[in-house]
């Protein structure tokens, strides 16, 4: 059997579920959408779904995954540094993802999707700051992902809740404090 990760029906088919999953999603409420209104909608059997998913909070985890996957559309791999750029570009990613789940999956389900991007910015974060630091490997660099993580998260709910300013007014003010930290040599 091919790998599900690169055999194109295995992806054509896991697209389809998630597609559908969202087109539910934008009518019904999480918590009244069933795995089989889901197969009913990408018309595909249970066995099917199951090969892809575990249950519908699994195909949530993932399809929120991939969805903050896509709203990042700059390549931040090109970055050497945590820098202005990368932190307004980051935070409008995450706004916009944000934006994207206004009327999907976000009501009750805020600790997953929460942990979904704090886990993807650590992911980010912490392996641009080895290289702006040229260590090979610190806790304390990964402790400071975690910290810009969660920081970059907090301020989008801020931002999220109140929305007096354009994005880039938001975050603006608030990046000297954070490189000031950020750039500190140890």
């Amino acid at each position: 059997m091919s790998n599900p990760n690169t055999d194109p029906r295995m992806r054509r088919t896991r697209k389809l579920i998630i597609d559908s999953f969202i087109t539910l999603s934008n009518k019904k409420e999480f918590k009244d959408i069933t795995v089989t209104d889901i197969t009913n909608e990408a018309t595909i059997n249970r066995a099917t779904f199951y090969y892809h998913f575990e249950d519908k909070f699994d195909l949530l985890e993932q399809a929120l995954e991939e969805g903050l996957i896509t709203n990042i559309t700059f390549d931040l791999s090109d970055y050497e540094e945590v820098n202005e750029d990368m932190i307004i570009s980051t935070f409008i990613a995450i706004t916009n993802f944000w934006n994207s789940l206004a009327h999907r999956c976000q009501s009750g389900y805020e600790d997953t999707i929460s942990r979904i991007i704090i886990d993807k910015l650590t992911n980010i974060f912490y392996p641009i700051l080895l290289k702006q630091h040229s260590i090979s490997e610190s806790s304390a660099l990964k402790n400071t992902a975690i910290m810009l993580s969660w920081g970059m998260y907090g301020v989008s709910v801020e931002w999220r809740t109140n929305r007096q300013q354009s994005r880039k007014a938001f975050i603006q003010p608030i990046i000297p404090y954070i490189l000031l930290g950020v750039n500190k040599k140890q």
